[in-house]
Parts: C-alpha cells; sequence; structure tokens
C-alpha cells in the first residue's frame, strides 16, 4: 500500500470514528428540540415523560458498564458496527411509536448505542492511530460530537419557527398534527449518520493490538501496515512484543502479587483516569448544555433571545473544538488541559456573580402557595403580575425591594418522600401556561422510576401523602443587559471547555489506561462519568430553585479546581508518545523520557 492510500486510509479512519461522535452527541442533544412537542401530543403524564427522558442514561450506564468486556471478547470493529445498527434501530421504533412501551424502548437502545460507543470508538482510535496523530483523531469525534449537539439544537430551532407559523393559523387540530409529526421528524433527522457510521465500520480494520492479544501477530502486522510504514509498523509490533515478554516474565517467576492489578502501572493511570472523567462532569457541562435555554431566560433574556443564545453557544463548542483539534498534537494534553479548566474556574465565578446579584433579594413565599392547597391536593396558578403582586405582599417587608419588578417564581414541592420542582416562571410572560403541582408530576409512576428517583424513598407513602409546599422563591428578574453578560461568561465557559476537557478527555481517557485493563478500565471510569453526571442531573433543579443559579455554578468552579491541579501537577504529558511508552512510565521504567511538566 502506498503513502498516499495509507492517508487515505487514516482519513477515513478519522470519518468513521467522526461519524461514531456525532452520533453521541445527537443521543445527547436530540431530545431537547423533540420534547416540547412530544409533551404536547404524547398525552403520556409527566412520570412516564421523565423516564422517556431518562432512558438514554440509563441505557448509556448498562451498556458502559459492560462495554470494556464486550470489546475485549467481540474485538473492537464488531462492537462498532452493532453500536451502530442499535442506534439505527432505536430511530424507526421512537419516530413510528404510538405509546409509551415502544418509546422507552427505542431511547434505551439510543442509550447502549451511546454507552458503547462513548467505549469503543476512543479505544479503537487510540489503539489504531499512530503516536503522531492520535490526539488529532480523537479529538475529532469531539469534534464531531459537538457537531452533534449543534445540528440537534438547529433542527429543534428549525421546527420551533414551523410551529409559530403554524400556530398562527388558528387551527389547534392542525397545530396537534403538525407538532406530532414535528418530533418524529426530529428523530428521522439522526437517522443518514447511524447509516454512515454501520457501513464505514464494516470498512475499516480490526484493531491490531486487540488481534495481538489474541494470538494473531501476523494479522495485527497487516492492520499496521494499513495505516503506518513498514518502519513505523515493525518497531510498533516490536514494542508490543517487547510489552507482552516482559509481562510473561513476571507471571512465570510465580510472583502473583506484583502482577497484581493493584500494581503502581495500573493503579496511577486508572485512578487519573477516574478523577478527570469525574471532575470533566463536575464542571456542570452536561447541566449547562440541557438547563441552557431555561439558565438565559432567568438571566435576564427573552425566550427568543434565549434560544438563540443557545444555538450560539453550540455554535462555539463546535468551532472551538476545531482549533483544539489543531493544537492538542502540538501543545500536548496537559497544557491544554489546564488552560481549559482555569478558564472554565474564571468564567463559572463571573456566571455566580452575575446571578447573585439578583438572588440575594429573593423571598420565600411558601406560606401563601401552602394556603392554595386544594381538597385534591393540587394546585394550578398563572404567575403573572397580580399573583406576584398578592403573594409579595403577603411575605411582607423583606420583599419591599422587588414588589413593582419583573420576577420568577420556582416552588418545590413533595408528596412523602418525593421532591420535585416547577420550572421558574416569569411574571413577565404574558404567554406563559399556567403551573401545576400535581402528584404525577412528582411521585414516580413506578418502583423502578422511583429507585433512582429516592433510593430509600417509599412509593405506597408518597401516592397518598398530602401536598407540601417546601419552598415557593421568588427572584428579582435581572436586566436584559444582565443577560447577555451571562451569555457573555457561558460562551467564554463553552470556549475554554471545547478547548481542553471537550478535546482532551477522551484522549486522555484512552491514553492512560494500559493495555491489559484498558477496556475495562474505561468502561468503570466511563461509569463513573455516567454516575457523577446521573447525580449533579439529580440535584441540579433543587438547588437552583432552594439556592439559586449564583450556588450551583460556584459548585461547579470548585469542583473544577480539583480537575485543575490534577492536570496541571499529576498528569504526564503524553503527545508523541505510543501506548507502550506511556505504560512503561507508569511502571517506573521511562520516567527521564515522559516529561510531567
Amino acid at each position: 500500500m502506498g503513502n498516499d492510500q495509507k492517508a487515505n486510509y487514516n482519513r477515513f479512519l478519522l470519518l468513521v470514528a467522526g461519524l461514531g461522535g456525532l452520533l453521541y452527541g445527537v443521543d445527547v442533544g436530540i431530545i431537547a428540540g423533540a420534547y416540547p412537542y412530544l409533551e404536547a401530543t404524547s398525552k403520556l403524564n409527566a412520570g412516564q415523560l421523565s423516564s422517556v427522558v431518562a432512558a438514554v442514561l440509563l441505557g448509556s450506564v448498562i451498556s458502559t458498564l459492560f462495554a470494556g468486556l464486550l470489546a475485549d471478547w467481540m474485538g473492537r470493529k464488531l462492537l462498532m458496527t452493532l453500536s451502530g445498527v442499535m442506534f439505527v434501530i432505536s430511530i424507526p421504533v421512537i419516530a413510528l411509536s404510538h405509546g409509551y412501551e415502544p418509546l422507552i424502548l427505542g431511547r434505551l437502545l439510543q442509550g447502549v448505542s451511546a454507552g458503547l460507543i462513548g467505549v469503543v470508538v476512543p479505544l479503537y482510535l487510540a489503539e489504531c492511530l499512530a503516536a503522531s496523530s492520535r490526539g488529532k483523531g480523537t479529538g475529532i469525534f469531539q469534534w464531531l460530537l459537538t457537531l452533534g449537539i449543534v445540528t440537534a439544537a438547529i433542527v429543534g430551532m428549525f421546527f420551533s419557527f414551523r410551529v409559530e407559523e403554524v400556530a398562527r393559523l388558528g387551527d389547534p387540530a392542525q397545530l396537534f398534527a403538525f407538532k406530532d409529526a414535528a418530533w418524529r421528524s426530529i428523530f428521522w433527522v439522526s437517522l443518514p449518520p447511524g447509516l454512515l457510521f454501520v457501513i464505514g465500520s464494516f470498512m475499516v480494520a480490526e484493531s491490531p493490538r486487540w488481534l495481538f492479544l489474541r494470538g494473531k501477530r501476523d494479522a495485527a502486522h497487516a492492520a499496521l501496515l494499513r495505516s503506518r510504514t513498514k518502519e513505523q509498523a515493525d518497531l510498533e509490533l516490536a514494542e508490543m512484543e517487547q510489552a507482552s515478554a516482559a509481562e510473561k516474565v513476571r507471571t512465570s517467576t510465580g510472583a502473583k502479587v506484583k502482577e497484581s492489578l493493584l500494581r503502581r502501572k495500573y493503579v496511577i493511570p486508572f485512578v487519573l483516569a477516574c478523577v478527570i472523567l469525574a471532575c470533566n462532569q463536575a464542571t456542570g457541562i452536561n447541566s449547562i448544555i440541557g438547563y441552557n435555554t431555561n439558565i438565559l431566560l432567568q438571566s435576564g433574556l427573552s425566550d427568543i433571545q434565549a434560544h438563540w443564545g443557545y444555538v450560539i453557544f453550540t455554535i462555539i463548542n463546535f468551532l472551538v473544538t476545531i482549533g483544539g483539534v489543531m493544537l492538542v498534537d502540538r501543545k500536548g494534553r496537559k497544557f491544554l488541559l489546564s488552560l481549559g479548566t482555569a478558564g472554565i474556574i474564571l468564567s463559572l465565578v463571573c456566571t455566580g456573580v452575575l446571578f447573585r446579584q439578583t438572588e440575594r433579594l429573593r423571598v420565600d413565599s411558601k406560606g401563601a402557595v401552602q394556603s392554595m392547597v386544594g381538597a385534591d391536593q393540587k394546585i394550578t396558578l398563572t404567575y403573572d403580575k397580580n399573583l406576584a403582586g398578592s403573594l409579595l405582599t403577603a411575605v411582607g417587608d423583606a420583599a419591599q425591594r422587588i414588589i413593582n419588578r419583573p420576577t420568577s417564581l420556582v416552588v418545590i414541592y413533595s408528596y412523602g418522600d418525593f421532591r420535585a420542582a416547577t420550572k421558574a416562571a416569569r411574571s413577565d410572560d404574558t404567554a406563559a401556561t399556567p403551573i401545576e403541582i400535581t402528584r404525577e408530576s412528582c411521585v414516580p409512576a413506578n418502583k423502578v422510576v422511583a429507585f433512582f428517583s429516592n433510593p430509600f424513598g417509599d412509593l405506597d407513602v408518597a401516592r397518598s401523602a398530602p401536598l407540601k409546599i417546601d419552598n415557593a422563591l421568588i427572584t428579582p428578574l435581572p436586566g436584559e443587559n444582565t443577560g447577555w453578560r451571562v451569555a457573555f461568561t457561558l460562551f467564554v465557559f463553552m470556549a475554554f471547555y471545547a478547548v481542553g476537557p471537550g478535546v482532551c478527555v477522551w484522549l486522555a481517557l484512552s491514553e492512560l489506561m494500559p493495555t491489559r485493563i484498558r477496556s475495562n478500565g474505561m468502561s468503570i471510569a466511563l461509569l463513573l462519568n455516567q454516575a457523577v453526571s446521573t447525580g449533579i442531573a439529580a440535584v441540579f433543579l433543587p438547588t437552583v430553585g432552594k439556592y439559586g443559579y449564583s450556588t450551583m455554578f460556584w459548585g461547579f468552579a470548585a469542583c473544577t479546581v480539583i480537575y485543575f491541579i490534577t492536570a496541571a501537577v499529576f498528569l504526564p504529558e503524553t503527545k508523541g508518545k505510543t501506548l507502550e511508552e506511556i505504560e512503561a512510565h507508569f511502571e517506573g521504567a521511562q520516567k527521564a523520557s515522559l516529561a510531567t511538566s
């Protein structure tokens, strides 16, 4: 194979891996655009809708747990194909569904697909690409992941304009039919990249390191030759043989303790990878993406401004990731992670300060709202200027400074052991729908959902418990200028995340893990990543509702300080090093050759 053919094959590898990232991004972002229309037309209750949204996360957690075992058993290539096929099947299951069960099944399939892709594609790239292009390859996975999120946001914006046009016609039946078609169409749009990923995965070679571990030396050498010169292929194969021989020597001595997975060469990179993955979620990235529109609304922007702000936010993520991909093999992982986390800390602190200016004036009107609870243990209220004035008057002197200003209301309520929070309602939103506080919107529909909501909650008691208003927090709305300043700090946050953690996190995960534990180690680290993400998702709305956005953003900033210290002090630089050289560094054999600064 000539050099041009090898270069073309490397580009094809990047394209296939990029399509995997695109699918992952679509999995993350697609529900945001489809949810309002699904909610309006599906006739599902709040508990069922929550389950539909959360099913992707559940599927991802399950598949992440077993992805490493599957990758070792069936190979990286076959698992990529399987994950793509599952994604392709999920689309018609969801888009053609007429009921709760097929929606859940389709979303679970999407989640399982996402979990497998998140493990196997970075793993495959790390094992197939040469050291000089490994950073760029994994960066392209992240870059097209961000493109998937952008695509989902733009598709959602397109349909929102179309829905607004149909709404002007004044025909409720036509509007209902269009909304029903809209959420189905949003899912159909994501089908083509899934098909392309499946086709591409059939055409790439299996991972040479997986083949070598299976005893297929000649096949491993042939796989290396598809993307490297003969000299490079021979050198890497020799390194694999040396590493394998060293392992056999150790095991032949009978010193089983030394060969334990608790050895330094396994523990240190595994712990580093787990800390990086956990801290990556603790920056708040998923919550800031998922609730971006709501955050901007509460910062003082109008509805259309907030939606445009979210589109700009996703575009910045996409564009800056390009810069990160170009820099990762030049500046290195350690430099970009340190730079990115430092910028994230600064932007989160500034965002919190902007929100604190108005949140320090918030008051709690829970007594007045509790008095509205009817015999059916429900409340329906329209939060407008009149109701805001009435609630603030009931609070007393503490509310005098905000009584004539536009405000937002968040009600935190509970039935027994289960708690929920309403969306923030604005007193100046004349088109807002009423706030409905019902048992169905708080108490899980079944014990499975109840376990994930509150593992220690008593579902049977909650089904008959009275409604309790824990807080009814009224906060003055910032002005439009403050809203755009908040938007700017979030744009800065996204830019620093994209150039640092966004590009480097998948790369660091796949590079740090030694060959023996790479697939299973990545699964465990990603499972921790999902657990942190789930925990943040569970506490985000209650924390924001009770303590405000400032507390949440400052909490994210504090967690990112740990991330910065890990990257700047403990993470070794791995650019330009083969996987075997990185493994040798953690064994302590080549400290001098692998700079830590």
